[in-house]
């Protein structure tokens, strides 16, 4: 028998150790419900589910998103939905203005109505927003707006809102007219954008955008040609035989189109007089000394003042119409997209969570029983420490 060692109370005492430390993870696994709680608990186990929380915290701010691009997307419909019943009121108007039991004065009043609602149609462009963001303006009918609708970097969709307002669906308010000036376009005239009256001139030098030139009376003058943007700045004019372009270029008056006919731009705007305009702000004009006269009118906007042009106008406003509705259209299958993605998104992370939770959380049934085994053992474990003690206590009996 020895007493300097008990090695009964230190095996013992070992056990009721392992058993309390047993007990206590027990314990901490059962009140935060997980199975791991620290990398030691399971390490390769806590590694896959932390990705996998990344996940599902990324499937969760997607559907948001999606959320918030229906919100954005039946914002720009909405108001699209007013511009179509702003756009059906100006057709009915101007089939209304095609009926000749009108007079002029009628066909008046009803061309200030259809102007207001031209700038009504201006005003829901400029001020549809979202998140100030403007939606109508044609801001987003080149690069679109990205909705990023997944958990991933590139998971995402694009959608592009063209520009609604009354100038981009040609039924601006602002109405011009042209006069068909070609038969009086002859041979060594020049067009500017100031003049009202083609110039006659005797001799004529073009340097840049300026002319030198010897008007009828013998008199030397300049004129210049205003920049009005790009491909409408170029200065000319008809020599009768070509029409001559800036510094002495000759433009042959042969398009793409093997007819004899050709174009120049050297119209400054539509609605000035300064040239001879067709309806793209283009000089028109053929070779041989004979110039081609295109409509004697160039219409910018809805004008509904007299039979012919109401008439006219029908077609270009049910053009309109059919353009916003193809935007409504294209806008309301996005949206339609944009609820599979949710709905998507949803089975997902649904799915990923029911994953995470079978290797994060505790079984609490089995957890409850292992607590309670160590528990026992532990309680066991003091008492034969106890027991072990008392065991040196036998020596005393050997020296009495």
């Amino acid at each position: 028998m020895i007493i300097n060692h008990n090695i009964s109370a230190l095996n013992a005492h070992r056990q009721l150790g392992a058993n309390q430390g047993a007990v206590q993870n027990s314990l901490e696994k059962l009140s935060s419900g997980l199975g791991i709680n620290k990398a030691g608990d399971d390490a390769a186990g806590l590694a896959i589910s932390e990705k996998m929380r990344a996940q599902i915290s990324g499937l969760e701010m997607a559907g948001k998103n999606a959320q918030d691009g229906i919100s954005l997307i039946q914002t720009a419909e909405g108001a699209m939905n007013e511009s179509h019943a702003i756009l059906q009121r100006m057709r009915e108007l101007a089939v209304q203005s095609a009926n000749d039991t009108n007079t002029d004065s009628d066909r008046a009043e009803l061309q200030k109505e259809v102007d207001q609602l031209a700038e009504a149609l201006t005003d829901i462009s400029k001020n549809t927003q979202f998140n100030e963001k403007d939606l109508l303006t044609g801001a987003f009918a080149e690069e679109g707006l990205t909705f990023h609708v997944g958990a991933n970097q590139g998971q995402a969709l694009s959608v592009k809102i063209s520009d609604m307002s009354a100038d981009a669906l040609n039924v601006t308010e602002d109405y011009t007219v042209v006069a068909n000036k070609a038969a009086a376009i002859e041979a060594g005239q020049i067009y500017f954008q100031e003049a009202q009256e083609p110039v006659e001139a005797q001799t004529i030098e073009v340097t840049g955008n300026t002319f030198t030139y010897t008007d009828a009376s013998g008199a030397e003058a300049t004129a210049t040609w205003t920049d009005a943007g790009a491909g409408e700045t170029t200065p000319g004019y008809y020599n009768g035989d070509e029409l001559i372009l800036g510094a002495a270029e000759a433009f042959d008056g042969d398009d793409d189109t093997g007819t004899g006919t050709g174009t120049a731009n050297i119209a400054a705007t539509k609605g000035t007089e300064a040239g001879y305009y067709n309806s793209d702000s283009e000089l028109v004009i053929v070779t041989n000394d004979e110039i081609h006269a295109v409509d004697a009118e160039v219409k910018t906007g809805i004008n509904i003042s007299s039979q012919t042009s109401a008439d006219e106008a029908i077609t270009t406003l049910q053009s309109a119409i059919d353009t916003v509705s193809a935007e409504r259209s294209k806008l309301g299958a996005v949206q339609n997209r944009l609820d599979h993605t949710i709905n998507n998104l949803g089975t997902s992370q649904e799915n990923l969570t029911a994953a995470e939770s079978r290797i994060r959380d505790v079984d609490m049934a089995k957890e409850m029983m292992e607590f309670t085994k160590n528990n026992i053992l532990s309680q066991a474990a003091q008492s034969m420490l106890a027991q072990a003690n008392q065991m040196p206590q036998g020596v005393l009996q050997l020296l009495q």
